[in-house]
């Protein structure tokens, strides 16, 4: 019997022939992650089982991005943890003030993730890295603390569900929408613990940009991780970044999967999620100029990358944001915030009357840099809006692309961008 393409990665990782779904392995990791909220936790549990030291000093990554530069006293002593530890034990990869971004972003674009890879994160949307063909997922800092010192991670095979997709994206349509589109028709465990592996000639017209985005959201579905083919989109962004050997893992013509989802790319609309489950899911003419707003925010590590600041700029160029609407603006990383200024996108941002922070992952959760307060409404291109997520419990957040978020910004309801 055939494996997927993330049956695949796992069989090799675990040094076995074949896997079956279902089956429980120990596989060994490429990569380990952990951020200032989770990393503590981690490295507790490490000191507390006498490990001598991380199994490898430069495939353990701390990136400090919730709640960094540090908001508050606790913020930082959890910092402060994690660099003791990462100072103690030479971790490489340690990413602080000055170096830090959003932990999605950073290391896809640092090369320390890439294709055939096997990852943990204590994040649950550590599955972002699927987009780079490579099987990832999300565990806790218990997992963590051991992975970081044995370099290995116990795992139950999914089984999988493939998504094939043909056409061509429509303007102002990109992976947001069509991640938040899949949600919208399986519900937020309709792939409960199964790979979502996407497939068919529209991967092609999906850049890496949207299919970081979608393999972002996969855990949005319920799903054990997201997974998108080695192409030569792929293999035009690794090329001189990733920094080990390049493995593609293609899925068997007789893999077995548990159901086939076909979607037309050029049939999707902006989409947008009302609160306060992904899931909730309605297309951007049936809501438009419908729903007034108090706040914006473009960014995180499933919308902050340099697409998704251009389409946000594309929108904002030479209009305003409305009045009584605070419009944040958050590049996910330093080269992004970088790129982003010499290509003059701040000065459309500013002149639009937004504000543009440092990479944070801050307003997201509801951390710091956009707390919404009783009765507020956010349109945010992050990935989660359940109830409280980005303040008060009685506020409520709205997700959609970077497109929908600028327009709305400008007209203080949510809008169809093409109408303005």
């Amino acid at each position: 019997m055939g494996m997927t393409m993330t049956q695949k990665i796992l069989a090799a990782h675990a040094g076995l022939s074949e896997v079956k779904a279902g089956q429980l392995i120990e596989a060994k990791l490429d990569l380990c992650l952990g951020n200032d909220i989770t990393a503590p936790v981690a490295i507790d549990e490490f000191e507390r089982c006498k490990a001598c030291g991380v199994f490898d000093k430069s495939r353990v990554a701390l990136v400090m991005d919730h709640f960094t530069p540090n908001k508050d006293i606790k913020a930082a002593e959890q910092v402060k943890r994690v660099r003791e530890f990462a100072t103690k034990h030479d971790v490489e990869n340690f990413f602080d003030v000055g170096r830090m971004g959003v932990e999605h972003a950073v290391l896809p674009e640092q090369g320390l993730v890439g294709p055939g890879d096997c990852i943990i994160g204590a994040d649950s949307h550590t599955c972002t890295y699927g987009a780079l063909g490579a099987f990832s997922t999300g565990v806790g800092s218990t997992d963590l603390a051991a992975a970081m010192a044995t370099g290995t991670a116990w795992f139950k095979v999914p089984s999988a569900i493939k998504v094939e997709l043909t056409g061509k994206p429509n303007r102002y349509v990109g992976g947001k929408d069509l991640i938040l589109h899949l949600i919208g028709l399986i519900g937020v465990d309709g792939a409960l613990y199964r790979s979502l592996e996407f497939t068919g000639e529209g991967v092609a017209q999906l850049s890496m940009d949207d299919r970081l985005c979608v393999a972002n959201m996969a855990i949005e579905a319920g799903a054990k991780n997201g997974i998108f083919p080695v192409d030569d989109v792929t293999l035009a962004y690794v090329e001189g970044r990733f920094k080990r050997e390049i493995k593609v893992f293609e899925a068997d013509q007789d893999a077995t999967y548990d159901e086939v989802i076909k979607i037309d790319l050029s049939t999707l609309r902006p989409t947008v999620a009302l609160p306060h489950l992904p899931e909730n899911t309605k297309t951007i003419d049936e809501i438009n100029n419908k729903i007034d707003i108090d706040q914006v925010v473009i960014g995180s590590c499933t919308n902050g990358r340099i697409e998704d600041m251009r389409a946000a700029a594309q929108i904002l160029k030479g209009r305003k944001v409305a009045k009584g609407v605070r419009c944040i603006v958050i590049p996910a990383t330093q080269q992004i915030w970088l790129d982003s200024m010499h290509e003059g996108l701040f000065d459309i941002f500013i002149n639009a009357g937004a504000v543009v922070s440092t990479p944070t992952c801050g307003p997201c959760l509801g951390g710091h840099m956009g707390i919404l307060a009783a009765g507020e409404r956010a349109v945010s291109t992050t990935n989660r809006n359940f109830v409280g997520r980005m303040g008060h419990v009685k506020s409520e957040v709205y997700l959609a692309n970077p497109y929908v978020a600028a327009a709305s910004a400008v007209t203080g309801k949510i809008t169809d961008p093409a109408t303005l």
